[in-house]
């Protein structure tokens, strides 16, 4: 039972007939009459138990996005159930609104619709729906919670697909340029084509030359082309310890870690390479391998949408072993982990000469804005003393950085708007100087 600001309304009137016959009795029998009308307005409320209740609701949407949640009420009861319901989803869910006013007559059925915008990545749900019912009077009302679960996944951003048309142009125009000018370790060959002024001359193919001399004896000069290797490995590691759990620029390492993942793995999907995910720390939270074309990010993005950090220490020691289960051949290792400290990149630092030694080993970082900020304010001693220790972050991030180019890897690092980018951009070079 509930009861209403009618209610209230009306036991404050009481005062009045206390006032004007100043007896105290009148109070018990003023009360007396609001319990009766209490009784009746409850025996004639609907019953909310009778309301059959189903939810139309789809089954994924992207952070940020809106979505809507239908949900339907059907009154199988004698009475009308007039009142509010609301639908319990979870705060993160971004549920609007969040109750609303029903009338359903006998026999009929009534639909609530709710905007759902979520803000936090994950499987959101929603429980029960509580239905309350007043009586004619409103003066009570009869409250039922009747369960009804419900969940909506919800993915990953990807705000990085914006880099994408951009990378895939650089990445045609590489293709076009290496096809024609270069040959190394990391590229293959293409085709045959005339010989034009300005090919380097170590690229004619002399054989094919001979082939088409005329009976006359002329003959024009053709060109071997070639360009970048293409089905190579992609394996990116996504640490999902406590350090990804670290909010920078109001967004957690570990979302993104996620966003420049999605688009390596669409840029490397278009190059033709195929790209495998693991998200560990101490066991393996998500993995994606086998999937290519549009499967691929499909796969990534369902992967990755429950999964939140564990606030436990990465097991480097088991990351070599863990790229051996996903490929045996040679293959770019994009790990995404934290590179702040010294002492917490210990573990990373142990571990990868064994990755380098077959592996090309690519570190992605994400940097703090705010400690290159604080370098530039030293108007007094507090920001003297905060700039100093910005100062020591970044020289220790500096120091780790250096110690991963000593032991083979690369390093990629930035802000986490622009790091997914800068990463597209070094998978990118890495493809041009034909290292994959």
């Amino acid at each position: 039972m509930a009861l209403s600001g009618w209610l209230v309304l009306l036991v404050a009137a009481g005062i009045v007939p206390l006032v004007a016959l100043d007896d105290p009795v009148v109070v018990l029998w003023w009360l007396g009459l609001v319990v009766v009308l209490i009784v009746v307005d409850l025996l004639l409320a609907g019953s909310p138990r009778a309301l059959q209740l189903h939810r139309d609701l789809p089954g994924r949407v992207r952070l940020g996005e809106t979505v809507t949640s239908t949900l339907y009420l059907t009154n199988t009861g004698s009475r009308p159930v007039r009142g509010i319901a609301r639908d319990a989803w979870q705060p993160s869910a971004g549920a609007s609104p969040a109750r609303a006013r029903v009338s359903i007559p006998a026999g009929e059925r009534r639909t609530i619709t709710t905007s759902l915008t979520p803000f936090r990545r994950g499987e959101r749900r929603a429980a029960h729906v509580t239905v309350r019912s007043f009586g004619p009077l409103r003066l009570a009302a009869r409250q039922a919670t009747i369960a009804l679960p419900g969940t909506i996944r919800v993915l990953p951003p990807f705000n990085s697909r914006r880099h994408l048309p951009s990378r895939l142009a650089r990445l045609r125009e590489l293709d076009g340029r290496t096809s024609v000018m270069i040959r190394g370790q990391g590229t293959e060959f293409d085709s045959l084509r005339e010989y034009v002024r300005g090919d380097d001359v170590r690229s004619i193919d002399w054989r094919a030359t001979a082939r088409r001399i005329e009976p006359g004896g002329g003959a024009k000069l053709v060109v071997r082309t070639w360009r970048p290797e293409r089905d190579r490995r992609v394996v990116v590691i996504i640490d999902s310890g406590r350090t990804s759990a670290a909010r920078i620029a109001n967004e957690p390492r570990l979302d993104t870690a996620f966003e420049s993942s999605l688009l390596l793995a669409a840029l490397a999907t278009h190059a033709g390479d195929r790209v495998d995910l693991a998200v560990y720390d101490r066991r393996v939270r998500g993995r994606v391998q086998g999937a290519t074309g549009p499967e691929l990010l499909s796969r990534m993005v369902n992967t990755m949408a429950p999964i939140e950090p564990e606030l436990i220490e990465l097991d480097w020691s088991a990351v070599p072993g863990l790229v051996r289960s996903i490929t045996s051949q040679r293959a770019l290792v994009v790990i995404m982990t934290s590179i702040d400290a010294a002492g917490a990149s210990r573990g990373l630092l142990s571990v990868l000469p064994q990755l380098t030694r077959k592996h090309l080993v690519v570190v992605s970082s994400v940097t703090d804005p705010s400690v290159l900020d604080a370098t530039r304010s030293r108007d007094d001693k507090r920001q003297v003393y905060q700039a100093a220790a910005a100062e020591r972050a970044l020289l220790d991030s500096a120091r780790v950085s250096a110690a991963i180019r000593q032991l083979g890897g690369e390093v990629v690092t930035g802000a986490p708007a622009d790091l997914p980018p800068l990463l597209a951009d070094k998978y990118l070079a890495l493809k041009q100087a034909g290292r994959l």
